[in-house]
């Protein structure tokens, strides 16, 4: 419980017993918690209170979580912040929606909170685990900074959303090694979450349109691979 006094949480839900709930749990383990019930008071409180993680609803007044998900990832102050969605949405383009635009890991409602509380703290883990790496790739006119999450292609400065940059970076690391779709989503987003293959097709097409064509390929019939020359 300790290692987690300092792990701030800002939980969105429009559904007050469900904010009690989760409140209650989260501060057993150890969080330091704020609730709010809609999108538009989640970005405003989330720039004060900088939380490390964000659980979110899809269905909720004035703002919906999908739009207040895009807008947590267009902060500076925010994009190391973790965004899990916990819905009762179950459809699959419901959760193509959120990963597209950004999130962590996508669960469903009814609430398990042990189960929950599991999640959170694998997430919480792997990034611990990416914040021991340091280190600088450069390729070219292609410059990869993971201290700060950002990328230069011919000398203009990028930021990235995580997910992009992780993938990005992960296959820079691995020089010429070819990955497939299954192999990118378990070390991208992990045993944990489910997400679609297609998800991974997404995210390189968007960091293809940011750094150009030339840097990752696709090997047919495979998957993708980053390459030197």
């Amino acid at each position: 419980m300790s290692s987690n006094k300092s792990k701030k949480i800002l939980v969105v839900d429009d559904e007050v017993d469900i904010l009690e709930l989760l409140k209650y749990n989260l501060k057993k383990e150890g969080y330091i918690v704020k609730t709010v019930t809609n999108g538009i008071d989640a970005i405003e409180t989330a720039k004060d209170f900088c939380p490390d993680l964000v659980l979110l609803d899809i269905m909720m007044p004035h703002q919906d979580g999908v739009e207040t998900c895009r807008q947590i990832r267009e902060l500076p102050e925010l994009e190391h912040t973790f965004v899990i969605f916990l819905t009762a949405r179950s459809e699959e383009y419901s959760e193509v929606a959120a990963f597209d635009i950004g999130a962590d890991d996508y669960i469903t409602k009814p609430i398990k909170p042990r189960a929950l509380m599991s999640r959170i703290g694998a997430i919480f883990r792997r990034k611990e685990s990416n914040s021991k790496e340091n280190a600088i790739i450069s390729v070219g006119d292609l410059t990869i900074d993971k201290s700060s999450y950002t990328i230069i292609v011919k000398d203009k400065k990028i930021s990235l959303p995580k997910k992009e940059f992780q993938l990005l970076y992960f296959l820079a690391q691995n020089p010429d090694k070819v990955f497939s779709r299954d192999d990118l989503l378990q070390n991208i987003w992990g045993t944990d979450v489910y997400v679609l293959a297609r998800t991974v097709d997404v995210h390189i097409r968007k960091v293809r349109e940011k750094i150009g064509k030339g840097f990752i390929r696709t090997v047919k019939g495979v998957g993708y691979k980053f390459e030197m020359n």
